[in-house]
């Protein structure tokens, strides 16, 4: 029978890892994410697996890299200005399609910012903060059960795309506390051929990101686009609450989005026919159901801890011709229900 227990974001988001198969975790302490490093470094050495504080997050990213070259399940986390110095490595990885999971408990900037929780990396997280052209899938968890069963995902895809894969959510919610459900262990591994192994009586295996040749690049950097568009067509997730009959629909996600149901219930209780759209992947992001409500004439909410940057996917999906209004905070400061459901109003 699964177990049930009391737990926090950042501890659930390292039990998932474990219990997803998790072999090596390196990191750096950072806050809010540092009880995620900190029960790593107490439960991986109790299942005999790697923990290994680095001396940075530039150290971190590459010792991951290092560790899915010869096939182990590898995985960091970080916060904001540590994700900014992993943007380099993250980028080899993608190149050498190599995969692995990144958590990022996001809080405020620009640079160090504060300690707070925010969502000001989406754009960093989205559209890949390193150079060249490449992605992420990006799982966004908006309950600590979340934060377990999304880490499980990101090992699963990560490994089905040979692709860094990041869980991302923000300092409130990694430490909210919350009851959720034990689930069980993964038992079964893809095999990695691909993996530098030895070559034990085969061709060898050689991961990198470059291409000497200038003229073989652009069918190596080809055969990655095909792959991200195959993330678009089969690996978007949202979830959709009373956007059957709804004329105002709230788009948010992590803290924004339990601070969106309480608006939502207001207005409902008021009469308002109001929705909610909750993308759980940010990349790939749940275009064609806003697009829908849009078409259908719905007006927009976007709630967001930033100065607005999810907003700037919502108007690509639906267009300038319907409404969007911004309910947003910044710096640190939590996003609370009273705000969006006065956006609310002035659609009204």
């Amino acid at each position: 029978m699964p177990e049930r227990t009391l737990m926090g974001g950042n501890i659930a988001i390292s039990e998932g890892a474990i219990l997803a198969g998790c072999q090596a975790y390196f990191g750096y302490p950072i806050t809010p994410q540092n009880d995620l490093l900190e029960n790593m470094a107490r439960r991986m050495p109790e299942e005999g697996r790697v923990f290994l504080q680095t001396e940075s997050e530039l150290a971190a990213i590459n010792m991951v890299y290092g560790a899915a070259a010869v096939g182990f399940r590898a995985m960091t986390s970080t916060s904001s200005p540590g994700f900014s110095l992993q943007q380099e490595g993250i980028s080899y990885m993608s190149g050498a399609e190599m995969p692995a999971v990144i958590v990022n408990i996001m809080r405020a900037g620009p640079g160090l910012g504060n300690i707070g929780g925010a969502q000001g990396d989406y754009m960093q997280c989205t559209r890949g903060g390193g150079h060249g052209d490449y992605y992420l899938i990006n799982l966004a968890p908006s309950t600590v059960q979340e934060m377990m069963d999304l880490t499980m995902l990101a090992f699963e895809l990560a490994d089905k795309y040979r692709n860094p894969v990041l869980v991302i959510a923000d300092g409130f919610l990694g430490q909210a506390m919350e009851p959720i459900t034990i689930r069980d262990r993964v038992k079964k591994f893809p095999e990695k051929k691909w993996a530098i192994t030895g070559a034990k009586g085969r061709p060898k295996n050689l991961i990198n990101s470059f291409e000497m040749n200038p003229i073989d690049h652009p069918r190596r950097i080809k055969l990655l686009l095909d792959k991200f568009e195959r993330m678009r067509l089969n690996e978007v997730r949202y979830e959709a609450l009373n956007t059957e009959d709804a004329d105002i629909v709230l788009v948010a996600y992590g803290s924004a989005a339990r601070s969106s149901i309480s608006a939502m219930k207001m207005a409902r209780s008021k009469g308002l026919r109001v929705g909610l759209i909750r993308p759980i992947t940010l990349f790939p992001f749940p275009y064609q159901p806003l697009a829908d409500l849009a078409e259908r004439g719905c007006k927009f909410v976007v709630a967001e801890m930033s100065g607005g940057q999810m907003i700037e996917d919502v108007r690509i999906a639906v267009g300038n011709q319907n409404e969007i209004k911004l309910a947003n905070t910044y710096g640190g400061v939590p996003l609370e229900a009273d705000p969006i459901f006065e956006a609310i109003d002035l659609l009204m």
